[in-house]
């Protein structure tokens, strides 16, 4: 004859559950200042990486349309805007674009603006500094001099060269036209980073 057990039911006991809060806790609390940083190093090399398409763009346009194009640091995006030599803000025209940077990329359309980028996409917190507020490539690709961008976080903190937490980042700009970006915190001289 078959006879049936009471069965058990299914389900976690409120210990099971608590250990598991517990160690969820502790694995958040080791991993979350990790993730802060990382999340706040993302946010330079986003900008640098952005950098070097902006000014990889002017090399690109300089070379296809045989003239001068110029990449701007500029303070803002509006009316008002001015060349710079802080912030991510950038545009590439083929003339200066100090009071027209709210115009729509055109090639009829004084400053005859091709590309523009906010420092505040993607990278709000990432600050640009610069050896100077633009750089002019001729229609061979080369430029007029050299350009120097070091990118930092100062809300993350301080570089590693200072002994900070963040990442920073250096894109250099040579005689030649070549666009590199490179780590100012590498010491190895055998390491393709070091600047």
């Amino acid at each position: 004859m078959l006879t049936l057990r009471p069965s058990r039911a299914g389900g976690f006991t409120i210990i099971e559950l608590m250990v598991t809060v517990t160690v969820l806790g502790i694995v958040l609390m080791i991993g979350l200042p990790n993730l802060s940083a990382w999340l706040q190093n993302t946010q330079i090399r986003n900008s640098a990486e952005a950098m070097v398409a902006g000014l990889q763009l002017a090399r690109a346009e300089a070379l296809r349309r045989n003239r001068q194009v110029h990449f701007y640091i500029v303070d803002s995006l509006e009316a008002t805007c001015g060349v710079a030599t802080t912030g991510g803000n950038w545009v590439v025209s083929m003339v200066d674009p100090s009071g027209k940077c709210h115009e729509a990329p055109s090639d009829t359309v004084d400053p005859f603006i091709i590309q523009k980028r906010s420092g505040q996409e993607g990278t709000p917190n990432a600050a640009v500094t610069a050896s100077a507020s633009s750089i002019i490539y001729n229609g061979l690709g080369n430029t007029t001099g050299t350009l120097q961008l070091n990118v930092s976080n100062p809300t993350g903190g301080a570089c590693q060269t200072a002994a900070g937490p963040m990442r920073c980042l250096q894109v250099n700009v040579t005689s030649s036209g070549s666009v590199r970006m490179c780590d100012p915190a590498v010491a190895d001289a055998t390491d393709p980073r070091k600047c």
